[in-house]
């Protein structure tokens, strides 16, 4: 089993994050322009729900009330302009609308504008330090549909992009690797257990314990458990490191590499050193490509992503 991923995977994104000038005040933003290289890795599905409700630009603005998104879909909260007005029907049709072209797409992973009543995950204001009611409207849609979802402002953060990419290009090879034996799955485990150790070593040591309980009864084991260990190792993929973790591993699996395979990168820092998060960045991709360009296995980083052109 390779571990490689060669085909671009499909990101949809916030319009407004993508450069289209589409907010309610005829602002945007391209923050891809920050991933450098990194942008023409992808292939890109922007969409933006106001848009496609017919609210134009410029649009008075929209806020979430006597709910969150959630709430709104089971007809429990509104949608109304600053004016007052209600604007229930023509955000749920371009919500939708922006759904099904994600879904046409058949995207890999959404990244999404925090802080708005509609595209928002976790915040839905942007005002002060509110939360507002987060999910907005379609937050709440991609997050009933388990899709990977990626704050457009950790696209700025070098340290946080590259988090991000390893840990979705991860996501996807194994979301798309058939999963049908006990062999099958230990390899897969063993590929990828660093980063899930990394990201919470309580859970990741759950799903260790499970896959040596089903190896040791030696009984066939149901389509049902294979199911429930792979969504688990998804789960935890989705979710983002600590720094402080991403430092301590950064270490720790380049001596591996160091004493194993002789390979030597400059400036690699302990993690009591300090240093900015563009450096760290810097030597986790230093790290990344020398064991890339060896054939080797780096425990930080474990999928290699060589998309096709």
């Amino acid at each position: 089993m390779e571990n490689l991923l060669n085909r671009k995977l499909r990101l949809g994104i916030a319009a407004c994050q993508f450069g289209s000038k589409v907010r309610y005040n005829g602002k945007g933003i391209d923050l891809t322009q920050s991933l450098g290289r990194d942008r023409g890795q992808f292939i890109w599905t922007p969409v933006c729900p106001e848009i496609m409700s017919g609210m134009g630009v410029p649009r008075p603005s929209i806020k979430l009330s006597g709910g969150n998104g959630f709430d709104f879909w089971n007809g429990k909260a509104n949608i109304k302009n600053k004016e007052g007005e209600n604007r229930n029907e023509m955000v749920r049709k371009g919500a939708i609308a922006c759904l099904e072209t994600l879904e046409r797409a058949n995207i890999d992973a959404y990244i999404f504008m925090e802080g708005s009543p509609s595209c928002g995950v976790y915040r839905t204001s942007l005002k002060n330090q509110r939360l507002g009611n987060p999910p907005g409207v379609f937050g709440a849609l991609l997050l009933e549909r388990n899709i990977f979802l990626i704050s457009s402002i950790d696209l700025q953060s070098p340290i946080r992009w590259w988090d991000w990419k390893r840990r979705l290009v991860a996501f996807v090879w194994i979301k798309e690797q058939n999963i049908n034996s006990i062999d099958i799955l230990k390899e897969i485990w063993d590929k990828v257990k660093y980063v899930l150790y990394e990201l919470h070593e309580e859970e990741a040591t759950k799903i260790r314990d499970q896959i040596r309980l089903i190896t040791n009864e030696k009984k066939d084991v149901s389509d049902e458990t294979f199911t429930f260990l792979k969504n688990s190792i998804l789960d935890l993929l989705r979710k983002p490191a600590e720094l402080e973790n991403i430092k301590k591993c950064l270490w720790t699996n380049y001596i591996n590499l160091k004493e194993k395979e002789n390979i030597e990168v400059e400036e690699i820092f302990e993690p009591h050193i300090l240093r900015n998060m563009t450096h760290i960045a810097q030597e986790l991709l230093g790290v990344e490509i020398e064991a890339r360009k060896r054939n080797i296995l780096f425990r930080s980083s474990p999928i290699n992503y060589k998309p096709d052109r």
